[in-house]
């Protein structure tokens, strides 16, 4: 039997979630790109973390949409990453602006973009600790 998602991770705030991690994955995924083939020798350190930072958006989108305990496991470190990644990278940006002569997606915790990849991981991780709870009360049938 293919494996798919729990109901509870494909309606309501699940969907939100997953296509703001996926228009996150495709906007700095591009961005990053575009930088590293046009302008990396400017800021090659701010172009790599805005590329990484497009991965981990990739990786934590299939991981939200996906059901089962391997795809939550990834989808849970890959927020974890995400969260340390603009905690470290903001702070940085903040006390050291000189090391990123051009902005990262968490540079200055996001503030390029509303704060929302300070915000992301912080409300994916809620997620996907209600949809595991969920799916520790519901008992298996089949």
């Amino acid at each position: 039997m293919p494996e798919t998602a729990e109901p509870a991770t494909r309606t309501g705030p699940g969907r939100v979630l997953i296509a703001v991690y996926a228009v996150f994955a495709l906007a700095a995924t591009a961005r990053a790109t575009v930088q590293i083939l046009t302008r990396f020798d400017e800021a090659p350190l701010a172009y790599l973390l805005s590329a990484l930072a497009g991965v981990v958006y990739i990786v934590a989108t299939v991981g939200i949409a996906r059901a089962g305990r391997t795809s939550h496991r990834v989808a849970v470190v890959s927020c974890t990453v995400e969260l340390i990644g603009v905690l470290v990278v903001g702070s940085l940006s903040v006390f050291d602006p000189q090391a990123f002569p051009d902005d990262t997606v968490w540079s200055r915790f996001g503030s390029g973009y509303l704060f929302i990849p300070l915000v992301l991981p912080v409300l994916g991780l809620l997620w996907l600790r209600h949809v595991g709870r969920a799916a520790r009360r519901t008992p298996r049938t089949g």
